[in-house]
């Protein structure tokens, strides 16, 4: 008894389920529907209905029209190739992270390469790629100029290409509507500006990343405009754009440059196309004790700018969230939907929102209010 007892511990009960449903449709020539399936297991209707959807989303079941299940012969694990934008930018970490976790529940094999912000090793990805014989590509890499050799190399291997917040040729766009994200900054800033600093900005400065091209600069021309119509006195020569490369030393070292004419009191609102270069920024003016006369807005919502903002205290006055943990599964199921050749839209926009210390307070106490029932 205790050796039987023994062994039990060692089923998981929904597997078995599942293994019975299959053996079920094995025995049967013709299809079945789900309340036969019910009916001859004897497992709830709940799980049948939830063991039936899984088995067909991974493959080993067709459903008809008319929602009958058959089981089907078991198709090649599809295997995707994923270059990362660099393991050391964070929002490139949180891209992958979501993709990794998407692909795993969908049963895609993934092949992981690091561009490493390098355009020679984002093209030398490119041929690996190719030489591995992936089934389609998932391109995170951030210069332009690049962009049509790497679409090159994987459309002569007719292999698909979704490319992530940096446009591709030949290629199905995902990420932010650039300028409507940055517009959003600008707006942020501006109403900063009329609440706390009595509707008053001497300048507005944006933080660019020329690499990445005119469609991820958008940020900066969308967050100029977002000010210029609540701001119309910001014009000419009060709007300055530097370059920062989407990181955060290089947009230290610039902002540097630009604050040596500061003057004290002097009113500025800066928006920046990543939080890694807003981050750079608001380290400028806290070196040169200037963090007061600041305002700063970011994109991507990264950790340590949300860091910031909760502290209440910090010229980091609001980032635009990109919904990061949306991009795994819209990914993967974006690149099934192609494979299987249905029609999909050329340009995938995410959906974005503001985020502030007010809405980050909000959600806290909102959380803490559930907590307590």
């Amino acid at each position: 008894m205790a050796k039987a007892k023994i062994k039990r511990l060692y089923l998981i009960p929904i597997l078995s389920k599942a293994l019975d449903v299959i053996e079920l449709l094995e025995q049967h020539h013709a299809p079945l529907a789900l309340e036969d399936v019910y009916q001859k297991t004897h497992i709830s209707k709940t799980s049948v209905y939830r063991i039936l959807k899984t088995l067909a989303h991974r493959g080993y079941l067709a459903q008809s029209q008319n929602g009958l299940y058959r089981l089907v012969s078991r198709p090649r694990r599809l295997r995707f190739g994923f270059a990362v934008q660099s393991a050391e930018m964070p929002f490139s970490v949180a891209v992958a992270q979501s993709v990794t976790a998407a692909a795993a529940a969908s049963g895609v094999e993934l092949l992981i390469l690091d561009n490493g912000y390098d355009a020679d090793i984002a093209v030398q990805n490119a041929e690996e790629f190719v030489a591995k014989r992936v089934d389609l590509v998932l391109e995170f890499q951030v210069e332009e100029a690049i962009a049509p050799r790497i679409a090159h190399i994987l459309r002569r291997a007719e292999i698909p290409l979704i490319a992530i917040d940096v446009p591709h040729p030949n290629s199905t766009y995902f990420g932010v509507d650039n300028f409507e994200a940055g517009y959003e900054a600008g707006a942020l800033l501006a109403e900063h500006a009329r609440v706390k600093w009595k509707g008053k900005a001497d300048r507005a400065i944006g933080v660019g990343f020329k690499e990445a091209g005119s469609f991820v600069q958008s940020r900066i021309t969308g967050a100029f405009d977002g000010i210029r119509e609540r701001l119309p006195e910001l014009t000419g020569d009060r709007l300055l754009q530097i370059e920062g490369r989407g990181m955060r030393e290089a947009s230290r070292k610039a902002m540097e440059g630009v604050l040596r004419g500061h003057r004290a009191g002097e009113r500025v609102l800066v928006a920046t196309a990543t939080d890694s270069s807003a981050l750079g920024v608001l380290d400028a003016a806290r070196a040169l004790g200037c963090e007061q006369d600041f305002a700063i807005a970011g994109q991507d919502c990264i950790p340590e700018a949300l860091e910031e903002m909760r502290s209440g205290k910090s010229a980091l006055i609001g980032s635009i969230s990109h919904e990061v943990e949306t991009y795994g599964p819209r990914l993967i199921q974006l690149g099934i939907a192609l494979l299987r050749g249905n029609i999909v839209p050329p340009y995938n926009y995410v959906r974005h929102r503001a985020v502030t210390p007010e809405t980050l307070a909000a959600e806290k106490g909102g959380a803490q209010k559930a907590a307590r029932g």
